[in-house]
């Protein structure tokens, strides 16, 4: 039988941070990474600490594992046009926050951008992807730039790409399959905050237990019942804009067209007034037109005024 469980958004702001919990995300990120993540610790955050605005859901949360890299995990609910932008800060602020006065630019951390988006990011058929940093030759685009065997050795990275932060956009809305491998369990998950008996995917069996709804008490159940209570009403709010924006788009469509038929009406008024050897004076009144613009449609027509 099916269970539900506390949503991710929720989880990772209440109780994911405790280092007990981190088997929950560390099978996560060991599914999406494609490699073993091990979490040290969690560090200091925009939202570790509690926001008025929590209804707005901006969960950040930035974590080191045990190569020293940074991984920032952001679940966000709310459209933000700039949301690229905000990631691109968000790597630049881990970056420049975590290397000190002085010290060489080999201390810099590679910084993974794991983002969680429940809205539209852009167009594409996935619902999962990926993006990193590559140097192409602009004489042959096939070729990328690499490091010297000695670079290799000296920055402990295979490729370029490897140093420079890297990104995953989870369209999680988008995902509408049936899971058929870990990565597709764990965002079938994000969607429905469901795990299936058969589910295997790293860190889901212990979520069964850290996240399941009956593990909470009143108060936080009331606590997470407003939370979903504030999403639902944004997404309202979000739904209605969106409906408006189309009816306003399909009016202003009808305004335009009917200004376009009112405009080759026009025109053939003009049209055949002129033809009919009537003055291009006369032909400005008719049509409450200038001398100038009458001129010009029978121009634009190739026809001798």
């Amino acid at each position: 039988m099916e269970t539900n469980y506390i949503r991710f958004d929720w989880a990772v702001k209440k109780i994911l941070r405790q280092k007990v919990n981190f088997v929950v995300l560390e099978g996560f990120l060991t599914v999406l990474l494609k490699e073993k993540i091990k979490i040290i610790n969690l560090l200091e955050s925009e939202s570790n600490q509690e926001y008025p605005d929590d209804k707005f859901n901006r969960v950040d949360l930035l974590a080191e594992n045990d190569k020293g890299e940074l991984l920032i995990i952001e679940v966000q609910n709310s459209r933000q046009v700039a949301y690229y932008q905000r990631m691109l800060y968000g790597t630049s602020k881990a970056i420049t926050e975590r290397i000190k006065i002085g010290e060489e630019y080999s201390g810099v951390k590679k910084v993974y951008s794991i983002n969680i988006l429940y809205f539209e990011i852009g167009y594409g058929k996935d619902y999962v992807y990926h993006g990193k940093t590559e140097f192409r030759s602009l004489h042959n685009p096939d070729e990328i730039l690499q490091l010297t065997q000695r670079q290799k050795l000296q920055f402990r990275r295979e490729s370029i790409s490897d140093i420079f932060p890297e990104y995953y956009l989870i369209r999680v809305d988008d995902f509408d399959k049936v899971a058929t491998d870990p990565l597709d369990e764990w965002i079938s998950f994000l969607k429905t905050s469901i795990i299936p008996e058969n589910a295997t995917a790293p860190g889901l069996n212990e979520a069964r237990e850290i996240m399941a709804l009956n593990n909470m008490n009143s108060k936080e159940r009331a606590a997470y019942e407003n939370h979903l209570a504030n999403l639902r009403h944004q997404r309202s709010i979000m739904e209605t804009q969106r409906i408006e924006g189309r009816d306003e788009g399909l009016e202003e469509g009808r305004e335009e067209g009917r200004e376009e038929g009112r405009m080759e009406k026009t025109e053939q008024v003009v049209i055949n007034s002129h033809r009919a050897s009537i003055p291009i004076e006369t032909i400005a009144v008719i049509t409450n037109l200038t001398i100038e613009q009458v001129a010009e449609i029978l121009k634009r027509h190739n026809i001798s005024d």
